[in-house]
């Protein structure tokens, strides 16, 4: 199909003519390379074209067929105007690596402009504008010519089979064979060399365990037993961000279900997915939100006046919350615990969906990824539109939305009161606008009718107090006791308690001022362990030794030494006097780490003394035609603050006596997605870990 738009394509009017200037086919037909000088009509501004001395541009394109690894590498580079503008092209057809039914394609290009009559700017939106309209229209082309060869009858390609001439020839020696291109074939035994079907069918060995899933990813009643119907697109995304995870997160890979929850909420956009997991996943890991349903307890107060709870399940088989605002007492609850604790229950509240989501996957044998809510408005009034209430309420919703989307699959707002319209304006911005399509809001007893409650939820489970039959042993809530109230100063306190229980630490790296931390190392052959996240921007990390201590971190704010900011403190150790290999020498070579990245390492230290570790602002290197950053990455620089990156780090020393096997073993010691993530050995032993260490 792709050949077809040779020698011109109508779908692209700018294409007028191509010649083939070169072409190779190796002896066996599975390697076939065709050089095309073609020629542009590119849509650009008459004077521009006559400054240019021009009215076409010409490119070379190389198209490189491998039958037998069934790629397809095309490369471009422009010919006209090369000594003043650089273009490159990059396009590849493969076969997905877990799918041989589907082909992937990527695309990436480079502009680099020296000069141009004094219009680079001109010269840079044109082929910017020119290159969008090409990928937007590149699947429409292919399609069009599949359609083609599907109207003439041709549906199926047979795959390249080697002749039997070259069967032959490999079993016996051959010294002077033809030359052909450097081809990596992978030998029969290895994995790469069987095809999908046959990977899909072979065991896989207890050494390569797969995380969160049964052993076939892509295994139709797999999907269909736990993450519902998918088309191949989604089905493709999902494979493609689980890598990526896989390639930075080390053992840390959430279940397939919870990826499938944030590609939902962005609809299935890749990158915006990536972006809010990434943060999501290092929320949790900060706040220890793993182990909230094992290690801590609701204070008594929320046990006896928080008037929600969980009540069998919906028609769907999903989970039932049941929640009875229009009781509750909002202001004492805030005046008597905090907005910590309130948040901190509703954590733990969403905590136990998920858990109650895979159980009921398993007792109705399809998947159930969300539960439904139900909110009973009867008694709602104008104390709960209390200022710090409200603001408890907003800030809950916020991270709520923002670490468990597309879990709420119904919410079922009853009796609604006059005032709920008010309540509402407040709230609904903060809303997402998929989870606000999932609101059903009856007012009185409008939920007694057709359409109303019955629709949603069996009769036999309808609550008491909403003239069913079924017990709810939901507490009735009712007014806090004042003598429960506390003062602002001990909500405070009680707040920074509740939220400081973290093994991390945040910190700050602006350009020109890294974030440093010392270790000073009495035994040799310690280990220091490090386990970091890259929160924002892109860092370099290094590590150094010196015999001597480093001056104290200055406490004014003028001494540039230690910096506090909101998003984390930043100290620097070494003194601008020091001399690299005089003062301070580098023990380990310098690490560069992206943003989203989770790394673990570890030093076995040589020598006793001062051992510093250092978070350095990493700078986009200059853009070279041979080396040129992903698209991915130049979007991401734009989205962030070009001068400050931010890193949560958690680092521990073990001593020389307590170290006990291979230095691998120390990876992902601190991982604190064990809930999230699949059963793997290390798991377990993060969660001691960090018990110990806090």
């Amino acid at each position: 199909a792709y050949e077809r738009r040779f020698p011109t394509c109508p779908l692209i009017p700018m294409f007028v003519a191509s010649d083939t200037v070169n072409e190779y086919k190796s002896e066996d037909e599975a390697i076939h390379v065709i050089e095309r000088r073609c020629k542009l009509d590119i849509d650009a501004p008459r004077l521009l074209k006559k400054i240019a001395g021009v009215d076409y541009v010409y490119f070379v394109q190389k198209n490189s067929l491998n039958r037998r690894e069934r790629t397809l590498h095309i490369e471009a580079y422009n010919e006209t105007f090369s000594n003043r503008v650089i273009i490159n092209e990059h396009c590849c057809y493969t076969v997905h690596p877990d799918n041989e039914d589907w082909t992937c394609f990527e695309q990436s290009a480079s502009l680099d402009i020296k000069s141009f009559f004094g219009f680079e700017s001109t010269v840079e939106k044109i082929a910017m504008k020119q290159y969008t309209s090409n990928i937007k229209k590149g699947k429409e082309i292919i399609e069009y010519y599949l359609k083609q060869l599907e109207e003439e009858g041709i549906t199926f390609v047979p795959r390249w089979t080697p002749p039997v001439a070259c069967k032959l020839e490999s079993s016996t020696s051959h010294p002077r064979r033809p030359v052909s291109p450097a081809i990596n074939i992978p030998d029969s035994g290895t994995k790469e060399g069987l095809n999908n079907k046959e990977i899909l069918n072979t065991s896989s060995s207890p050494s390569e365990p797969t995380a969160g899933t049964p052993d076939d990813k892509l295994d139709a009643d797999y999907i269909k037993r736990y993450l519902g119907d998918l088309t191949p697109m989604q089905e493709s995304c999902l494979i493609r961000l689980r890598q990526w995870l896989q390639e930075t997160h080390k053992g840390k890979i959430p279940k397939d279900e919870h990826i499938l929850r944030f590609l939902r909420a962005r609809d299935f956009n890749i990158d915006k997915a990536r972006e809010i997991l990434c943060q999501s996943l290092t929320w949790r890991k900060q706040h220890q939100v793993d182990y909230i349903l094992d290690t801590w307890n609701p204070p008594q107060v929320l046990q006896d006046y928080y008037a929600g709870g969980w009540h069998h399940h919906d028609k769907d088989g999903r989970p039932l919350y049941v929640l009875r605002l229009g009781q509750m007492d909002t202001k004492g609850l805030v005046r008597a615990l905090g907005e910590e604790a309130l948040l901190r229950y509703v954590l733990s509240i969403n905590e136990e969906g998920l858990r109650r989501c895979e159980e009921n996957t398993k007792v109705f044998g399809r998947p159930i990824s969300s539960w439904t809510c139900l909110v009973d408005l009867e008694g709602l009034n104008m104390r709960h539109l209390w200022r710090p209430g409200v603001k408890a309420l907003l800030r809950i919703i916020e991270v709520v939305e923002a670490n468990y989307p597309e879990t709420l699959g119904r919410l079922l707002i009853l009796r609604a009161p006059r005032v709920f319209p008010v309540l509402w304006t407040l709230v609904s911005p903060f809303i997402d606008d998929n989870t606000r399509k999932k609101f059903l809001i009856y007012a009185g007893n409008d939920y007694q009718g057709p359409g109303g409650l019955l629709d949603y939820i069996d009769k036999e489970i309808i609550p008491d107090f909403l003239g069913g039959e079924c017990m709810c042993e939901v507490p009735e809530g009712g007014l806090v006791p004042k003598s429960l109230y506390r003062t602002a100063e001990e909500l405070e306190n009680e707040d920074i308690k509740l939220w400081t229980e973290t093994i991390y630490q945040s910190a700050s790296v602006f350009k020109g001022a890294p974030h440093e931390v010392l270790i000073q190392i009495v035994d040799a052959s310690s280990v220091i362990t490090w386990d970091f996240d890259v929160c924002k921007g892109d860092i370099v990390f290094n590590i150094f030794h010196s015999k001597r201590a480093p001056q104290p971190p200055k406490k004014d704010s003028l001494g540039a030494h230690s910096i506090t900011s909101p998003g984390g403190n930043n100290v620097q150790l070494i003194d601008k006097v020091w001399q690299l290999g005089r003062d301070y020498s580098m023990v380990e070579s310098p690490l560069i780490c992206k943003e989203g990245e989770s790394v673990q390492g570890s030093h076995v230290t040589r020598w006793p003394g001062f051992y510093i570790l250092q978070w350095k602002f990493h700078s986009m290197p200059a853009c070279a035609t041979t080396n040129l950053p992903r698209v991915d990455d130049v979007l991401a620089s734009l989205q962030v603050s070009s001068h400050k990156c931010k890193v949560m780090y958690y680092t521990e020393v073990i001593g020389s006596e307590d170290f006990r096997g291979s230095m691998t073993s120390l990876e992902s010691s601190h991982s604190g997605f064990s809930q999230l993530s699949a059963a793997t050995t290390s798991s377990s032993q993060s969660h001691s870990s960090s018990m110990i260490s806090r």
